[in-house]
């Protein structure tokens, strides 16, 4: 069976974890035609009640994350009075982490949102991320996690603002063949990651960005003839310019042409991981 259908995601919380398996789920069906009901901090019968009627007017099956059990087991009911069916998607991991730890689980509802350390270990790395996103503050790079290179349009910001959420302080510096490379990166104490992308696809990127800026002028540190911004032979030269200073310099290179900005972030975070088990591997034993 194919066609549209309503797909309720009902939360306690803020509804990231239903979105990110419906996102994922989905993807997975070519012809799927879904239309989403989002209904987050659901906490009481009242707020409960008008989802309730959500699903009435608009019938369809249900994910939900709710852990109270009163809140559950009223939404069981009424989807079964409706003939719609409820999963809710926490429920196996939660019975295979209680069988492991021996311990009931606490059914407290946005216990993952709290302010501890690591929240504000985020909050932490996206201030850096703003100070030192297209080069600036090149003299606080000793502070970063990784730095991000790239010609203009790879990627560097968004994905620098990804890994900011997980709590990466990434700073991201443009590569471009008429300036001095960065001097900030000589013996970087942290990894330093090249991203770089297919021609025409950049080429299509920086057009949309001149579109949208009408052309005047890209990026904070640099402004371009738009002519030759988006000339395929000037951008492949830019491009082979900027993987052979990588290569020089013996950073890795993520090619991003048909990475999402989550794969590309991924990906920097493996290439992360490997830096440092390199280093430490090197290191000298202690004592």
């Amino acid at each position: 069976m194919s066609g549209r259908i309503n797909l309720h995601l009902v939360s306690d919380a803020t509804g990231e974890t239903l979105n990110a398996i419906s996102r994922a789920s989905v993807a997975q069906f070519e012809h799927a035609q879904i239309v989403h009901h989002r209904w987050s901090l659901i906490r009481t019968r009242f707020q409960l009640h008008r989802v309730l009627e959500g699903i009435e007017a608009e019938p369809g099956p249900v994910l939900s994350t709710l852990v109270e059990k009163g809140l559950r087991g009223e939404l069981e009911t009424a989807c079964h009075r409706l003939g719609v069916p409820v999963v809710h998607v926490l429920d196996p991991v939660m019975a295979m982490l209680q069988e492991q730890f021996g311990e009931t689980a606490m059914s407290r509802p946005g216990r993952q949102y709290v302010l501890d350390a690591d929240y504000f270990r985020r909050i932490d790395a996206m201030h850096f991320v703003l100070a030192h996103d297209d080069g600036q503050s090149q003299a606080g790079i000793a502070e970063a996690d990784v730095v991000l290179v790239g010609v203009s349009r790879s990627s560097k910001t968004p994905t620098s603002f990804y890994l900011a959420n997980r709590g990466i302080k990434a700073a991201n510096i443009p590569l471009v063949p008429s300036l001095p490379e960065p001097a900030a990166l000589e013996n970087a104490p942290c990894p330093v990651i090249g991203l770089t992308l297919d021609a025409e696809a950049l080429i299509e990127i920086r057009r949309h960005r001149l579109r949208l800026i009408g052309a005047a002028g890209v990026g904070g540190t640099m402004r371009h003839d738009s002519g030759e911004y988006v000339d395929l032979e000037t951008v492949r030269a830019e491009l082979l310019w900027a993987r052979r200073l990588c290569t020089r310099r013996g950073w890795p290179v993520i090619d991003v042409t048909r990475r999402s900005i989550e794969e590309t972030a991924a990906t920097v975070l493996q290439l992360m991981e490997a830096w440092h088990a390199r280093r430490q591997k090197a290191a000298p034993p202690p004592g």
